[in-house]
């Protein structure tokens, strides 16, 4: 299918307009040079580190017919002029009017907050599945981004409402919200079905500058003219402040809708709405996960039993208190998480302490990323020594920074009378290695920071790195050692 730009031209707010716009017609949207093909209209996004215009000519040698820029280019293809102030928006709105606005045509649900995104959306992308319903679930674990720019984002949705429409039925997207997507525009002329709020703490004061300016990201997406009911977790202060100022429908979550909790290492059981619930993960944190995924999946029509069954079949969360088997009887028990602020390290430290045997250790391996938020180092490091036995710190991706300076940031938050449980070992391997093969049975091990993540980036090199991984070899190598050792 493909839309006049004449008709494009009407819909947006240009300030001019250059060459011949009649008789040009678009297929979709890409602000990506590289995945250019015949037929699409690029857009020249400004962006941090590149401009979208100096990549303009070889989009239209790789066969873009047409332009969306916010300053005209010497270039004889024709031109959209947009106000800069405007482009990203214009750009979302385009993006979304050249795939036909799926998101009409599809139940979404807009997932946001600092901590949960991944995992509500897999547990609703479950439930879905279960429902019979086709299902798309869009976040952290599908793209380099956890929310796509707008072009690839309408691509993914156009997708998803083609392959229902095959069905003849509705699809379901879940689809996690950052507060750079809202700041940035990328879900602009979306319709949320759904929009749900998990919790707000700490984190990308770097992008934001303030918590209130993060708040006021995050509450972009709880407006009418973006969704028609939300779904909030009103035990957290943020939440409840929100939950207040919306003017939709709103459906409060709290931890009070759980009843007979029954925690374990390997998943918890609580009782909603008189049907026992299994949650496939561990910990507190994860049951006002699941009380906000099923909330939403109500919302989006799904029945309350198979909400239920849904979210006990769900498939574990790579990187989301991932558990790593070990092989022998007397290994410590080890977890992978992408906490990777001082509020989620902090729950997750607590959850798992709260579940351990009170006489055992609790290990932690984590660090913080380079060229990102340093003012949650020092709070993420006295969160990690106020709850854990020992604590090693150690490499996360430390970008173009200093490693050493990032982990002397993470020790300045460290009392002087925590210091002797705390180790920095900079190398991450050697650093998952030593915190296991120290830890005995009974103990546990939380690799911290990374999660679902296969790469580590310094400076300019990526290298594959996987911590779940890493900790699986450092099991298996210490259960090698282990059998050849005398005995």
């Amino acid at each position: 299918m493909t839309i006049a730009l004449t008709s494009l031209a009407r819909m947006l707010e240009t300030t001019s307009s250059v060459g011949v716009l009649e008789s040009v017609a678009l297929r979709r949207a890409v602000a990506d040079s590289r995945l250019v093909q015949p037929g699409d209209l690029f857009c020249c996004i400004v962006g941090d580190n590149s401009d979208g215009h100096d990549f303009a000519s070889a989009a239209v040698e790789r066969g873009a017919v047409a332009l969306l820029v916010d300053h005209a280019l010497d270039l004889d293809v024709p031109q959209l002029v947009l106000d800069p102030s405007s482009m990203r928006h214009q750009v979302a709105l385009a993006a979304q009017f050249l795939a036909g606005r799926p998101s009409e045509a599809l139940a979404v649900c807009g997932v946001t907050g600092t901590n949960g995104k991944t995992t509500v959306t897999q547990m609703l992308g479950s439930m879905a599945r279960i429902a019979g319903r086709p299902t798309t679930v869009i976040g952290t674990l599908s793209g380099s981004r956890t929310t796509p720019e707008a072009p690839e984002l309408a691509e993914y949705l156009a997708d998803a409402r083609d392959e229902a429409k095959a069905e003849g039925l509705v699809g379901v997207v879940a689809l996690e919200v950052s507060s750079h997507a809202l700041a940035l525009s990328r879900v602009d002329g979306i319709k949320f079905s759904v929009a749900c709020f998990t919790n707000l703490s700490h984190d990308h004061l770097d992008f934001h500058g303030t918590m209130e300016a993060y708040f006021s990201a995050k509450a972009q997406l709880f407006t009418s003219d973006r969704c028609e009911q939300a779904v909030i977790f009103v035990d957290d202060q943020a939440g409840a402040r929100l939950a207040g100022m919306v003017d939709v429908p709103v459906i409060a979550v709290s931890m009070s809708d759980a009843t007979a909790i029954d925690l374990g290492l390997n998943g918890s059981w609580f009782t909603w709405r008189e049907m026992r619930v299994h949650v496939p993960l561990p910990g507190m944190v994860n049951i006002a996960n699941a009380l906000v995924a099923l909330a939403a999946g109500v919302a989006l029509g799904i029945k309350p039993d198979a909400c239920v069954v849904g979210l006990s079949a769900m498939a574990l969360v790579p990187g989301r208190l991932q558990r790593i088997a070990g092989e022998r009887d007397d290994a410590p028990t080890v977890f992978v998480d992408y906490a990777h602020t001082p509020a989620g390290l902090a729950t997750v430290l607590t959850d798992l302490r709260r579940l351990m045997p009170k006489e055992s250790s609790l290990i932690v391996v984590f660090g913080c990323g380079g060229d990102r938020d340093q003012m949650k180092r020092a709070p993420m490091g006295e969160a990690a020594a106020r709850l854990a036995t020992s604590v090693i710190v150690t490499n996360d991706n430390p970008r173009s920074e200093d490693p050493g300076a990032i982990a002397d940031q993470i020790l300045s938050g460290i009392s002087s009378d925590r210091r002797a449980q705390v180790k920095v070992v900079l190398d991450r391997r050697l650093a998952i290695e030593e915190a296991i093969s120290t830890a005995r049975a009974g103990d546990v091990v939380l690799v911290a920071g990374k999660g679902h993540e296969g790469f580590q980036v310094a400076g300019d090199t990526t290298t594959p790195f996987n911590d779940a991984q890493v900790a699986q070899a450092a099991l298996s190598m210490t259960h090698e050692e282990a059998t050849c050792s005398p005995s």
